[in-house]
């Protein structure tokens, strides 16, 4: 067996700041599995419960295809399990507390069943902070590894179940991009694609960057490659995923950035591209100009402004001012009157005012969102914004919170009444989880559908016409 103490370490975010101009390592043949994990599932289950954003899905997707090889079988009842991985988020505080009730859950599975393998990966496991509490507080979990090296989940279950050890390999900074590991898609008509990884912008209150490493991109051939398959595998939606995919290609030779890996794409003839997420400070017009010319990228934009006062946004460092963001937003509405355009906001940002608080909402009331995912701000130990004076009373926060989501509502409503009457398309998924006798998918612009139609459509593009415009969702018949 190969040594490799060298990886056995525990995070430090620290050595996670750091930010160099060393190259990236790509690699095509890292992932492998040894002879004596080959067959180690044979008759065994897993269960994998993933907590936060799409990058988190895509990465159980990889582990998923990974315990696949060594011949798992998945299931959806966790008591069933021989292997238990929760895939973790660290974005927020309740998002931790949420895995650590499911440990502790865990722990009492682990006593009538002592072979049961346990294991934390994820964000989570890239914190100091998490990684101590671990290891005062749960012993009874086998293995923890980070967002660095998913590929190498063999060697670490391996050395777990016959070293009859503990397990913590976590990579705090890390530059190599794996490519050729397996995959498990999750959905058949809708795929995720990984284009970049990590994140340089380092937001005061956001722990991503220290959690997901420094930003590196995938080679242009190796994403058109996946994309190509997708469709020759009769996929209908890809979503581009990076944490800040407006940045693609600044760490490639060459004068190839975000745009011109959409026409690339583009070119595919894969019906429908998505993309998430977008950071307003590297979106730029040419990039507005490349989505508006293609119909088969999809006219949906996430466009994160977190607050719309410019003292607030440079404490967040955010790298842009309420203008800048308002022109982006006026020049996506120029060139795609139809699109829809979504945000994220933090209200109760240290020793935000009111007056401030105020400013965002003239913005929202300007923009008018078709969606807008709200929260109050949360600290993260390690970042900048953690160590602020707070002097604004959650009391305050709660009540701005209230009145902002009451003109979410209220522009989610006006939004969705658009299409009152007209005949959008939809990929259809399936059926609705409260009617299983109506269908459901997304329109172009996003915008979920519930709608009368034949079950032979599970998986195709088909028309519906809209019959009622609600505030989360639309509801239509199929069009023959």
């Amino acid at each position: 067996m190969k040594d490799y103490s060298k990886y056995f370490n525990k995070p430090s975010l620290n050595e996670a700041k750091k930010r160099n101009k060393e190259e990236i390592h790509r690699y095509d043949d890292a992932f492998s599995i040894p002879s004596s994990m080959e067959n180690v599932g044979n008759h065994k289950y897993y269960f994998i419960q993933t907590y936060g954003c799409q990058a988190n899905e895509r990465d159980t997707e990889t582990l998923a295809g990974i315990l696949e090889m060594m011949q798992y079988k998945p299931t959806k009842d966790i008591k069933q399990a021989d292997f238990i991985l929760l895939n973790t988020c660290a974005i927020r505080e309740n998002a931790e507390e949420k895995v650590f009730g499911k440990v502790g859950y865990v722990k009492n599975l682990k006593k009538t069943n002592p072979d049961l393998l346990f294991g934390i990966c994820g964000c989570m496991a890239q914190e100091e902070v998490v990684i101590q509490r671990i290891l005062a507080k749960h012993p009874h979990i086998d293995i923890i590894f980070g967002t660095h090296n998913i590929h190498r989940l063999p060697e670490i279950m391996e050395q777990a179940m016959f070293d009859r050890e503990k397990v913590i390999e976590v990579w705090s900074k890390e530059g190599d991009v794996i490519e050729n590991t397996p995959v498990t898609r999750a959905n058949h008509y809708k795929a995720w694609v990984n284009i970049m990884y990590g994140c340089d912008k380092f937001c005061t209150y956001c722990i991503v960057p220290y959690t997901r490493g420094k930003e590196r991109s995938r080679l242009p051939k190796d994403i058109v490659k996946e994309v190509e398959q997708l469709v020759k595998d009769g996929y209908k939606e890809i979503t581009l995923l990076g944490q800040n995919v407006n940045s693609y290609g600044k760490d490639l030779e060459g004068n190839y950035g975000f745009g011109e890996l959409l026409e690339d794409i583009a070119a595919t003839k894969i019906p429908r591209i998505r993309f998430t997420t977008s950071h307003p400070r590297d979106f730029n017009e040419s990039m507005v100009k490349v989505i508006a010319s293609h119909e088969n990228i999809m006219p949906a934009i996430h466009l994160p402004v977190q607050s719309g006062n410019n003292d607030v946004l440079k404490l967040m460092g955010r790298g842009y001012t309420r203008e800048r963001y308002l022109e982006l937003f006026h020049h996506i509405k120029t060139y795609i009157p139809s699109a829809t355009v979504t945000t994220d906001i933090i209200v109760g940002f240290p020793n935000e005012t009111q007056e401030q608080y105020e400013d965002t909402l003239s913005l929202y009331q300007e923009c008018c969102y078709d969606l807008a995912y709200t929260f109050i701000y949360s600290p993260r130990e390690g970042t900048p914004a953690a160590k602020m004076i707070d002097n604004v009373a959650l009391e305050d926060k709660e009540q701005r919170l209230y009145k902002l989501n009451d003109l979410v509502n209220e522009c989610a409503s006006k939004q969705n009444r658009r299409f009152l009457n007209e005949t959008v398309e939809v990929l259809v998924e399936g059926t609705s989880k409260k009617d299983d006798t109506m269908l459901t998918g997304y329109t172009a612009h996003q915008k979920l559908v519930n709608f009368k139609g034949n079950m032979d459509s599970i998986g195709t593009i088909v028309k519906v016409k809209i019959t009622e415009a609600n505030t989360w969702a639309l509801k239509g018949e199929a069009v023959e």
